[in-house]
């Protein structure tokens, strides 16, 4: 009776790990704009941060539920939808002098790797695409919340990320020397995103 009890044990707990492999997957998440910003800040006048944000945030989000770093991300933001709560100085960046949203109206970024950072963050490393420019950069994005569901059976998380670019390595070179010293557009531009995801209906 014992033996026979020690194989049921037995055999119970292979089976169980044999069947790790079929719980992992992929969640694809799709971005939710009217719950997802990019804000930006830059020095102005070498002495203020002049603050804004881009409202039009698309994309999906393949979240690998057994291994984060294989997980990928493909982002695509409407330059045209900057706002930083002044209309004239909107109308200024839109144009060529800054991010030309006439002939470059969204801005990418396509992941090549995410790493663990510990501390419950992880570097997400990819491709940033600004007026037909692209180059390498480096978020610092939170791990991913637990998933919820919404009030309309919807699952949803989100994370929070930063990182650092110089404007001029993507052509936004506008600028105007003081005459005191300096210039009146900063170079580093800081940026953090607020991402909510939600997994499509259809994917359910």
């Amino acid at each position: 009776m014992k033996a026979y009890f020690l194989r049921v044990v037995a055999g119970v707990g292979l089976a169980t790990v044999l069947s790790w492999p079929a719980l992992a997957g992929t969640t694809t998440y799709a971005i939710d704009p009217k719950h997802s910003a990019a804000q930006f800040g830059v020095t102005h006048l070498m002495i203020s941060t002049v603050r804004g944000e881009f409202h039009g945030v698309n994309g999906t989000v393949h979240l690998d539920d057994g291994d984060i770093t294989k997980s990928s991300v493909d982002v695509t933001i409407d330059a045209t939808t900057i706002d930083t709560r002044e209309p004239d100085r909107d109308k200024h960046l839109k144009s060529p002098d800054f991010f030309d949203v006439a002939k470059y109206p969204t801005m990418t970024f396509k992941s090549t790797k995410v790493e663990n950072a510990g501390n419950g963050k992880l570097k997400v490393t990819g491709d940033l695409t600004i007026r037909g420019v692209t180059k390498q950069a480096v978020l610092e994005i939170t791990v991913p919340k637990s998933p919820i569901k919404d009030p309309w059976g919807l699952q949803r998380t989100a994370v929070s990320g930063a990182t650092k670019i110089n404007r001029q390595d993507f052509g936004v070179a506008w600028n105007k020397n003081l005459d005191s010293g300096g210039v009146v557009v900063g170079d580093q531009v800081d940026i953090t995103l607020d991402v909510e995801m939600v997994v499509p209906p259809a994917s359910k």
